[in-house]
This record gives structure tokens, sequence and C-alpha cells, in this order.
């Protein structure tokens, strides 16, 4: 992937990190965003420059879509400066929040920040990058095995992933004629601070996650930073319109 581009949204800790790092290692430069960490993103550009590749961070919050022209603009400044050019390659639209309420116990507000941060932040942004991506460039959206098996109190963030699911179709068909090829990753369950580090800390959880794992243990950010620099690789370019589950075989 050397001489590629990539902009991950949500790059500043975890499975964005994760995929970061595994991206530079096959030679992409890459941006990353983060909402209000700064010295974790800071952190993680340094180690881009470390393994030999360009890196970059921009403030965003995918949830708060009036500043994504704003957002936009410091995009094209930032290519401009750094890059002389115009675009980028690769899209993932990754960033998120966990939330783990019953359906008959989220609240009006609960609902509305997961529809702006999980489907309507990356429906919009995308559509706002969509001149900045590169002919033959990719998009990829992340989903979650939640939107394939089911788990108590995951309902209303499932729902949302689910979305993101059938639009990913729409978007490889609709985009296609640019070249542009579209595909969704589902994680299943992972040992990050994701949902308050409920897999990574929580024996009984992670034990659970094994138990119902093919591979017989929960995944680790690596596994999913490795499936994302697989699927944005070249070798991969016949992949388009799909959703990718890397879960281990979770309920299988």
């Amino acid at each position: 992937m050397s001489n590629k581009l990539v902009l991950i949204t949500g790059g500043s800790r975890g499975l964005g990190k994760s995929m970061a790092l595994h991206l530079a290692a096959h030679g992409a430069d890459v941006i990353i965003t983060y909402r209000s960490k700064r010295q974790e993103a800071d952190d993680v550009v340094q180690q881009l420059r470390q393994a030999g590749v360009k890196g970059a961070a921009l403030q965003l919050d995918v949830g708060q879509h009036q500043t994504f022209p704003a957002f936009v603009d410091a995009l094209r400044q930032l290519l401009a400066a750094e890059w002389q050019r115009d675009s980028i390659d690769h899209l993932v639209n990754n960033a998120g929040i966990g939330h783990y309420v019953l359906f008959e116990e989220t609240t009006e507000a609960q609902f509305d920040e997961l529809m702006a941060i999980h489907f309507k932040g990356p429906y919009f942004l995308t559509q706002r990058l969509l001149p900045h991506i590169a002919k033959g460039g990719s998009i990829l959206n992340i989903s979650s095995g939640l939107a394939r098996f089911t788990m108590p109190g995951s309902g209303t963030y499932a729902a949302m992933k689910g979305a993101m699911e059938v639009l990913t179709r729409y978007q490889a068909k609709e985009l296609g004629a640019r070249g542009i090829r579209v595909n969704v990753l589902a994680p299943g369950a992972i040992e990050t601070d994701f949902g308050g580090g409920r897999v990574r800390d929580n024996k009984e959880i992670n034990s659970a996650v094994a138990a119902q794992t093919a591979l017989g243990r929960a995944g680790l950010p690596d596994d999913i930073g490795g499936a994302v620099a697989v699927l944005l690789s070249d070798e991969a370019g016949w992949i388009n319109g799909q959703r990718i589950e890397a879960s281990g075989g979770m309920f299988l």
C-alpha cells in the first residue's frame, strides 16, 4: 500500500489505532481523527512516523454534523500542505461509542446520540468527502457482529450498524462508476476500552465470549487492524459491496 493515503475516523485508540498501525506497516500514510483526546492522537501520529510513513491527526466529532464543512476544509488544507494532493485513497468510518441498555429502557436522547454517531454521521461525512476520494479508492464502513447475532442490551446500537450494512451495498452500487468500492467489516467482541472495557476487563464476559467463539478466545485489536489492511489492499480489489465478519467464528 505504498503511497496510499487512508483517513480513519476515531483512530486515536482501540481498533482505529490498530488499523492505523497495521496500514503503516504496509506502507500507507494515515490521517486519523480524534474527538477530544489530542495527546492520544499525537502519540499515534508519532508511532506512524516511527514506522516510516507520514501521519497526521484532525479533531472531529462525528456526532456533530454541523462541523463537517469545517472539517473538510481542514482536511483539504492538510492534504495540500503535507501531501501536495487533493484526495485520499481510502476512508474508514470507524468512530463510535458503546451502548448497553435494554430496548424498553432506552431513552430518546440515547437513541438520537447513537443515530447521530453511528448512522447519520458516517452517512453525511462520507457524502461530504466523496469529492476527495480518489478514483479507484475505497470506503470501509465498520459494523458489528451484533448486527447478525443478538445480545440483550445491544439492540439500539446493532440497529444502527444494520442500517450501515444496508447503506454499504447501495454505496457500492452507486459509486462503482467512479471505481470506488465499498465494504463493511463487522468485528466480533474485541478486548479494547470500548464500552468501558467490558470484554477486556470483565473475566466473566471474556470467558463467555471465548466459549461462543470457534477459535476459543475473544478478539484482539490486531485481529481487526490486520483485516482492515487486507481489505484496503490492491489484492482485495475485487471485493465490493460485501459484509465481512471478523469474529473468530462467534455464534456459528
